[in-house]
């Protein structure tokens, strides 16, 4: 599968901002999908996962509540809705395919978008 990112920009604290993954390939119900991000200087970080039908979610602390992953596997996209963000969130944002179901691993995930880059202004 491949996967695009896309949907970042500039937005100010306390703004939102929805990022979206397209993939392609016949098979992207099989995989469960990632979100992750990685800031200047900073280890790449599990952000959010959904599982391959979408019912079961999993959150990083620092995310829950302020942010919602979704998807659609008739239009084989995966979505990242951020709300309330602020500054420590400026990261590139991944998305990720993988056949774990729902996982905080990196190592989980085979196959990875190219990001996109997600500023929060103070």
């Amino acid at each position: 599968v491949q996967l695009q990112a896309s949907g970042g920009g500039l937005v100010q604290a306390g703004g939102s901002l929805s990022l979206s993954c397209a993939a392609s390939g016949r098979t992207f119900s099989s995989y469960g999908m990632g979100w992750f991000r990685q800031a200047p200087g900073k280890e790449r970080e599990f952000v959010a996962a959904i599982s391959q039908s979408g019912a079961t979610a999993a959150y990083a602390d620092s995310v829950k509540g302020r942010f919602t992953i979704s998807r659609d596997n008739a239009k084989k996209t995966v979505s990242l809705q951020m709300n309330s963000l602020k500054p420590e969130d400026t990261a590139v944002y991944y998305c990720a395919a993988g056949y774990l179901g729902v996982s905080i691993l990196l190592s989980q995930y085979g196959h990875w978008g190219q990001g996109t880059l997600v500023t929060v202004s103070s």
